[in-house]
């Protein structure tokens, strides 16, 4: 059997993120590898913190998820990576969603405890890896966890931040 050869695709979606409305966009698509013989479709389900209290004293949390489906795998097993970009901001230590020249802090992160910052590995920041084995398809969905610190003093309006989500094959 000849060695198995890898060949990497990336998909890059943006997701939109919203203070008070959200929007996601279409499934981008690409091919894996000829060896491999599947088609993938990734998908996201962008990030609505609705409404921010200045002084409410609590984060505001909320979450969306980024959809990878891919079909006639031939792999016997498999992963892919996922990572996000810092958005606006170019940080990974605070991204900041913007209405204007006002800015909102925020971030996103692998883990419902908010504790690791998801980004592309890169400084603080850590990718996600998903793992697939012996599957004619694969249909992952990975949560985004999102929050907006308290105490922020911004002006009232809809905030918003663009992301884009790469897929490593």
């Amino acid at each position: 059997m000849p060695p198995r050869q890898s060949m990497t695709r990336r998909h890059l979606t943006p997701i939109l993120l919203l203070a008070g409305i959200c929007a996601a966009p279409g499934p981008a698509e690409a091919a894996c590898s000829p060896l491999s013989l599947c088609s993938c479709s990734v998908s996201t389900t962008g990030i609505a913190f609705g409404n921010y209290n200045p002084v409410a004293g609590i984060s505001t949390d909320s979450s969306g998820s980024i959809r990878v489906q891919c079909i006639l795998l031939l792999d016997l097993a498999g992963s892919y990576t996922i990572a996000l970009s810092p958005g606006g901001s170019a940080s990974y230590v605070q991204r900041r969603m913007s209405n204007g020249g006002s800015l909102l802090g925020y971030n996103l992160y692998i883990d419902s405890a908010r504790s690791q910052i998801w980004g592309d590995g890169t400084g603080v920041s850590q990718i996600v890896t998903n793992n697939f084995a012996a599957l004619l398809a694969v249909d992952q969905t990975t949560p985004i966890y999102g929050r907006i610190p308290a105490g922020q003093n911004v002006a009232a309006g809809s905030y918003a931040d663009s992301i884009i989500v790469t897929i490593t094959f």
